[in-house]
């Protein structure tokens, strides 16, 4: 059975969202003077990725909105009580630093012309189509997609297999004919083998020697394996040699 499309996740997949995050709030937080507040710009970091998890995750299960979310993380970061106006302000500073830092990874150009002539694309990410087309735009990706899908609109986010199905509907192909290419082994990787799709779990950072890949999820290092698998005469049907 062929492989006819493959549907992205773009965060730390395409984009390298850990390094733009990174470089981001340590300018922000110099700018801002409240490094002085914590040990280390690390622990800062820390900080804030487990406040924005913390939110996401709420968001996620419709327990506030988009907004609300990023407002309640300022808030919680700062310790503060602040008024809607502030936390927006404040926030909208931070994406100011964070966006001087966006970028692709540089495996990913290569990949998507390799594929462009026999796969069909399309994104599915956990954030918003205001945030996911901009930034696509920005890094010069949207007009590879035929479709762009997100959390925030769709109202169901990864790993619910209702998100991974609305991406295969808004391509009209099954999910067996649809590959799913993310960075997270549970959300990506789990989700996306659980919905009947391809799952293509892209580990940069070699976890796989601290946690293994769920089974069906295909484990890749590099996206300059991703052609190879997708055209593999096996169509995965016997175990990958990739990981």
């Amino acid at each position: 059975m062929s492989i006819d499309a493959v549907v992205w996740d773009v965060d730390d997949t395409l984009f390298d969202y850990t390094a733009a995050d990174r470089h981001g709030m340590r300018t922000h937080l110099a700018v801002e003077g409240l490094l002085g507040r914590y040990g280390t710009v690390e622990d800062a970091l820390a900080h804030w990725r487990r406040i924005t998890d913390l939110h996401w995750a709420r968001h996620a299960a419709g327990e506030c909105g988009w907004q609300e979310q990023r407002r309640d993380r300022v808030r919680a970061f700062l310790g503060a009580e602040l008024e809607d106006a502030e936390a927006d302000a404040w926030f909208q500073r931070y994406v100011g630093h964070y966006e001087v830092a966006w970028g692709l990874f540089p495996d990913v150009l290569p990949a998507l012309e390799a594929l462009a002539a026999t796969h069909r694309h399309a994104v599915l990410s956990n954030s918003s189509i205001l945030v996911q087309e901009r930034k696509l735009r920005v890094l010069g990706l949207l007009d590879r997609f035929e479709a762009v899908l997100c959390a925030a609109e769709l109202g169901v986010s990864k790993p619910s297999p209702g998100a991974f199905r609305a991406a295969c509907e808004a391509l009209g192909l099954p999910p067996h004919r649809v590959a799913y290419v993310g960075d997270h082994p549970e959300i990506d990787g789990r989700g996306a083998a659980e919905a009947g799709l391809v799952s293509v779990w892209i580990d940069r950072a070699a976890a796989s020697a601290r946690a293994a890949a769920q089974p069906g999820v295909h484990r890749i290092t590099s996206l300059a394996e991703l052609p190879a698998l997708l055209r593999s005469d096996t169509r995965f049907g016997a175990p990958s040699t990739f990981g």
